[in-house]
């Protein structure tokens, strides 16, 4: 008996066809410092190792500002990329534009709302949509440091912002760069706000950068905050203007400088110099409580054509997959953001910060990051920044900057 052959549906043909597409990737990243670009290279090989085709569009600048510009552009030109890092709100921005494509599919697939902590997870969905596909977890608030410039000069990590001041002086004091640092705008928001953290504590920092509550923002401890940034402004060296984040963390590698305060973006640097972590190099977090977080994501812009729609749905699920959160996150400096990964292969920097991301989710400390764009939508941000910036470059007086805060804050709603 000759068995029936089952009809196969136009859709199942088109669905079989978009699978067999080659798949196509432009991404649009700004990952180009040494740590950074052998991060993204372990993600270009593997997504060519499973037939891809990528391309690469990356845009320099640590902060991003020049990347969302090339996007915009890109966007209004009606040709955009087919994946772009992008994280926190202005990935909600980009959906509320009618730009981004729903991976949805892919992450139901793959259970990512089984293996990712669900604050992680609310910034990678849109209207309960999957959107964007997270690469890792960074902590903002650490200090790295030079430990034979320490133990030379005789001097133990600082655990409180007085003991910061009294290394800084004594570093200072023997002709040493007590913070490396460089002056652009995201740089001067990440020294401020891990300050702001130790001072203002997870809850006052909460009320000032998530719900821009007036009276934190105008309070004595927000004068205090202000007050330790014009003391830490003194430590820095004066061809500090410009310096990208890497070469301040350079100045740490080489012992021309101290400490840095930087994410931990800035261990990948480290590891890419041969240096080790607990002998040539330290890292503690700033002095106080809580844990800011920065997580990098791709979002996928909705494109045309099968071979970029694949190539959409090939990224998103190797971006998530254990092993380049592994991999990745070993290079970058970061940890993953799945919660399944061991930590087996991680230095003690990560597993410390692994350690701190669960206890400080546990207690409600675990907060976004406003300078690194996970907390605040643009025009806060920076209306924050555009203050802390203007008073790190000038003798504006603590409490005037308090004064222009709230009032920048009050005018970019």
């Amino acid at each position: 008996m000759m068995k029936s052959v089952p009809m196969v549906s136009a859709l199942a043909l088109c669905v079989a066809g978009s699978l067999h597409a080659e798949p196509q990737a432009e991404v649009l990243h700004y990952w180009t410092s040494g740590g950074e670009a052998k991060s993204v290279a372990v993600l270009q090989e593997e997504f060519a190792s499973n037939g891809g085709t990528w391309t690469d569009m990356p845009v320099a600048g640590g902060g991003g500002d020049a990347a969302m510009q090339a996007l915009r552009a890109r966007v209004l030109s009606g040709n955009a990329p087919t994946a772009v890092q992008l994280k926190g709100p202005a990935i909600q921005e980009w959906y509320e534009e009618g730009v981004l494509a729903d991976i949805s599919s892919v992450a139901e697939a793959q259970g990512w709302a089984a293996v990712l902590p669900e604050s992680i997870a609310g910034h990678m969905k849109c209207d309960g949509q999957w959107c964007a596909a997270p690469v890792n977890v960074h902590r903002v608030d650490w200090i790295w440091a030079n430990s034979d410039v320490l133990e030379s000069n005789g001097i133990a990590m600082p655990t409180s912002w007085d003991e910061f001041n009294a290394a800084a002086e004594k570093l200072q004091a023997a002709g040493i760069i007590p913070l490396a640092h460089g002056g652009q705008a995201w740089q001067d928001a990440t020294v401020f706000e891990a300050v702001a953290l130790g001072i203002l504590g997870p809850d006052g920092f909460h009320k000032a950068f998530v719900e821009l509550d007036e009276a934190t923002l105008t309070s004595d401890k927000m004068v205090a905050v202000f007050d330790q940034m014009r003391t830490m402004r003194g430590y820095v060296d004066p061809n500090f203007p410009g310096r990208d984040w890497n070469l301040a963390t350079a100045m740490v590698i080489n012992g021309e400088a101290a400490f840095q305060i930087m994410g931990d973006w800035a261990k990948g640097e480290f590891l890419a110099a041969g240096k080790a972590p607990g002998d040539d190099f330290l890292c503690v977090s700033t002095p106080g409580d809580g844990f800011l977080y920065n997580v990098d994501s791709f979002a996928m812009f909705s494109v045309d054509g099968a071979d970029k729609q694949a190539g959409q749905e090939l990224l998103a699920e190797l971006v998530v997959g254990k092993n380049f959160q592994e991999v990745f996150n070993l290079n970058k400096g970061s940890i993953p953001a799945r919660t399944d990964v061991s930590l087996e292969a991680f230095d003690s920097c990560a597993t410390l910060s692994a350690s701190d991301m669960s206890s400080s989710s546990a207690n409600g400390s675990l907060l976004p990051s406003y300078a690194h764009g996970m907390a605040l939508r643009g025009a806060q941000a920076g209306a924050i920044t555009d203050v802390v910036t203007s008073h790190f470059n000038s003798d504006m007086s603590s409490q005037e900057a308090v004064k222009q805060l709230a009032s920048a804050v009050a005018n970019s709603l």
